[in-house]
């Protein structure tokens, strides 16, 4: 017979660690909406804000993603170290009222610092919730978890397609609107505050709800006690694992810079090149996402999953390089062809394998690095990433387009060309990240199980002297 300290594990329903999950993945949905809306309403800005491509991908991108990826290192020093939920509760709110801030927006500085203000509040999300994840879950569920927090990015982003066409549709016989205190505004404008706004309610059921988990996987010293863990701690960790850090912050960020390309140049390709309104194109993008991009994360945490249970150790990697080798030739064909379902069904199969990092790349940062990194590890690789995919990989289809085209129309052949270089890298780079990152956890693994064994030997040693002298006092009496 299993003494009940065997066998409650094995009957653990996980019905509270699930239900983190999906909170978390609900707040994912509104940032990606807050984020990816702005994508369907290019034209109506652009016009009425006086930009050209380049400023709206700066806007797009490069101002949302520099703060997003600089201010996530600080946040994540305070989420190693603090409660977790009440620093993503805090992030929740800053971004619902900073995208309803976009909507007050009468020039491209104040809509570049609104959107600032966006990537300040989202960087609180990810590095917390991974690193939450990681304490909540056994290593053979983290996949499913971290794919169906994932999830939320794509449900957010088909949500934004699919309520940003509808409230274009809604309001495109209305020029302006009045609101109390704010004034007058445009459909556009509008629809920030439409969008932004209900993210307070998530950040208030977040705050009451969540409870931050015990840590596990502390990193300890050679006394078997706690480290206090700095942040050149994880730049040290780092750097004694270049190799895989290298392959991994990098080829994901390629990765990432083919999604974004996707995400954030699609609407205007199809409105430019098949002549479709905001709101075809947003039914449709919506559609898509909904179906391919939430599909693709699933399977590409399930193939983490099913892998690691054959014994391949570096699955995260190994997925992720298939699902780049996959999303090529799709990400290039759908611009190409003159038939729109043709174009469709392509992009289908693009949005499919280019979901397939999110899972996998948070899975492996959480599984090598000890606890007090994680959320600082998980936020240099976003500071990486979304400097690399969404502030460079948007802004470059935009300057291409504006200065070796020269023509708006061109927009397809500028995306054809950053996918085949960024997805090519991605997959490169994946796949010789795999050998280091087998190394790099044998090391991890073999250090822990030192600190342990001389941890054990100390208290073996601690307990007999203490026995002793207990002997000793007996025979004393």
């Amino acid at each position: 017979m299993h003494s009940p300290s065997t066998t409650k594990p094995n009957r653990k329903r996980y019905s509270y660690e699930w239900y983190v999950v999906v909170i978390c993945m609900l707040a994912y949905v509104f940032s990606f909406i807050d984020r990816q809306v702005l994508a369907l309403m290019i034209e109506p800005i652009k016009r009425d804000l006086h930009l050209t491509d380049t400023q709206f991908s700066l806007l797009h991108g490069f101002a949302f993603s520099l703060f997003y990826a600089v201010m996530g290192m600080p946040i994540a020093y305070l989420a190693d170290r603090f409660a977790r939920p009440r620093i993503i509760a805090a992030g929740i709110a800053l971004w619902s009222i900073a995208t309803a801030a976009c909507g007050l927006s009468q020039s491209f500085v104040h809509m570049f610092v609104s959107r600032m203000s966006v990537g300040v509040g989202e960087a609180a999300l990810s590095p917390g919730t991974y690193s939450m994840l990681a304490d909540f879950f056994p290593k053979e569920k983290m996949g499913r978890a971290i794919g169906i927090y994932s999830l939320g990015s794509f449900i957010g982003g088909g949500i934004a397609f699919l309520v940003g066409g509808y409230v274009i549709a809604l309001l495109k016989h209305a020029t302006l609107f009045t609101l109390p205190i704010v004034g007058e505004l445009r459909a556009w404008q509008l629809t920030f505050f439409i969008v932004g706004l209900p993210g307070l309610l998530i950040a208030f059921v977040f705050m009451l709800t969540v409870r931050d988990p015990e840590r596990k996987g502390l990193a300890q010293d050679g006394a078997g006690k706690v480290k206090r863990v700095a942040m050149g701690d994880a730049l040290r960790f780092i750097a004694s694992h270049r190799k895989t850090f290298f392959c991994h912050y990098l080829g994901f960020s390629f990765y990432a810079m083919g999604l974004y390309c996707l995400m954030g140049w699609t609407p205007a390709f199809y409105m430019r090149r098949f002549g479709l309104t905001p709101v075809e194109t947003g039914y449709m993008l919506g559609i898509v996402m909904l179906v391919a991009n939430t599909t693709g994360v699933f399977c590409g945490g399930w193939l983490n999953d099913w892998l690691l249970r054959r014994g391949r150790t570096d699955a995260p990697l190994r997925a992720a390089w298939i699902g780049a080798a996959c999303m090529l030739v799709p990400a290039i064909a759908f611009t190409q062809t003159t038939s729109l379902n043709a174009s469709l069904a392509w992009l289908v199969a693009a949005m499919f394998f280019a979901s397939f990092p999110l899972p996998t790349s948070a899975a492996a940062m959480q599984a090598l690095a000890p606890n007090q990194m994680r959320a600082q590890i998980s936020a240099m690789f976003l500071l990486v990433s979304n400097l690399i995919g969404l502030g460079l990989g948007t802004t470059l289809v935009a300057l291409i387009t504006d200065k070796v085209f020269g023509s708006p129309l061109a927009v397809g052949q500028s995306m054809a060309i950053m996918n085949a270089v960024a997805i090519v890298l991605a997959a490169v780079l994946l796949f010789a990240g795999c050998r280091p990152y087998r190394s790099s956890l044998e090391h991890e693994t073999r250090e822990a199980r030192v600190i342990h064994d001389t941890t054990e030997s100390t208290v073996s040693v601690v307990s007999a002297e203490s026995n002793i002298r207990t002997i000793d006092m007996n025979r004393a009496f």
